[in-house]
Parts: structure tokens; sequence; C-alpha cells
């Protein structure tokens, strides 16, 4: 029997098969406007899983195990996520958005459509970490539609990623990326369009060739 935390209300549609320890509605500390959590049709959500009261999210959601969605979240249809990650609270997340293991998504964060978030990817909103107005500046970045972001990435907070923007594994983003770039390195640069990229294993003429784009004029340090 899936765990429901007493008195919290949920709002679920139909098709939903649920693992025994899941645990939908957990309260949260905080004051806010709504406690009920509305999930869509045709949720898979495993063993682990732990969804707060007062989110909403749509059609086809699938969770891995030990997956965290805090409160305030408005998150859309398709929405995928993988073991042990957490989308903390307040965000904003488009349809079909993936996220794989192991991935933090920090308060306040915009995930715009068909976002990727691969393995252990770390966002972050906190410029000043310890100072007594924190409360005042957190804010996550913005990821817009199509950004794909490499294994343990790291975006740092107010930066805007632009549509189908590809991050390379390890890269710590820490400003503005234009639209249609490839960035890799700490800090992170853009190093082409992402028209330009090879496939090195020869399976495909260029993995994103199917975009229509125009490329970044120059490689720049961000």
């Amino acid at each position: 029997m899936t765990d429901l935390t007493p008195q919290t209300p949920l709002e679920m549609g139909p098709g939903a098969a649920v693992d025994p320890t899941a645990v939908l509605g957990y309260p949260t500390g905080r004051t806010i406007p709504s406690t009920i959590l509305r999930i869509g049709a045709n949720a898979h959500i495993r063993s682990g899983t732990v969804i707060y009261a007062g989110t909403v999210i749509g059609d086809d959601l699938e969770t891995g195990h030990n997956v965290v969605i805090r409160e305030e979240n408005a998150i859309g249809n398709g929405f995928s996520i993988w073991n042990s990650s957490t989308v903390d609270y307040g965000c904003r997340i488009g349809d079909q958005v993936k996220i794989h293991c192991n991935v933090y998504v920090a308060q306040f964060t915009v995930l715009e459509d068909d976002v990727f978030l691969g393995p252990g990817a770390t966002i972050a909103n906190d410029p000043h970490p310890g100072c007594p107005e924190f409360r005042r500046c957190m804010r996550g970045p913005v990821l817009r539609r199509g950004v794909k972001v490499g294994i343990n990435a790291t975006i740092l907070p107010f930066v805007e990623i632009g549509e189908h923007v590809v991050i390379g594994s390890g890269s710590v983003v820490t400003k503005d990326v234009p639209a249609n770039s490839v960035v890799c390195g700490n800090p992170a640069k853009i190093i082409c369009g992402i028209q330009e990229l090879d496939c090195r294993f020869g399976f495909t003429a260029g993995p994103y060739l199917h975009l229509t784009a125009d490329s970044p004029a120059e490689s720049e340090e961000l």
C-alpha cells in the first residue's frame, strides 16, 4: 500500500502505478499558499520517491528510485527523473524534460521544454553562500528549450542558457550562453556551433544537423 501523508490533499489522474514505499504529499515546513499535490494521468512512481505537498505535475510522470520533488514546483507533461535526483522547491519545468541520476536542481530554476540533464549535473542558486541576505538573491539559472547538459556539469546562479545549447561533461558555466552553441571547460567556453559538431565515432555526419540554427560568430570565453 502506498504511503500517503495523512490529511494531505492528493489529486491524481487515471492510470497511475505507484510503488509501495513512495510518499506522496509530504508536508513542507514552509508556509505555502496551497498544499494540494496534483499529478496527471499515467504516472509511474518508483520506490523511495518523495513528492511534497503543493506541487503540480502533468501527465506521464516517471520517476526512478529515491527521487525527491519538493513543494511549489510547476512541472509539465512527460517529465522523467531518475534515481537519487532532487528538484528543490519553486522551480518551473516544461514538457518532455529528462533528468538523469544523481542530479540536483536548485530552488527557483527554470527548465524549458525538452531540456536534458546528464548524470551528476548540478544547478546552483546561491551566489554568496553564507551571506545573511542570501534569501534575497537566490535564483537558479534559466535553461531554454532543448538545452543538453553533459555528465557532472555545473551551472551557476543567474545564468541564462540559450535554446539548443550543448554543455560538455564536467563544464562549469559561469555566464550566459548564446543559443545554438557548444560549450565546455572551466570556465565554459564556446568551441563551436551545434551544427559544426562532428560525431567522432562516425555514426552520423553531425548529431545536431536536424536542428536549424545559426552558429555563434566566434569562439569566446563566457
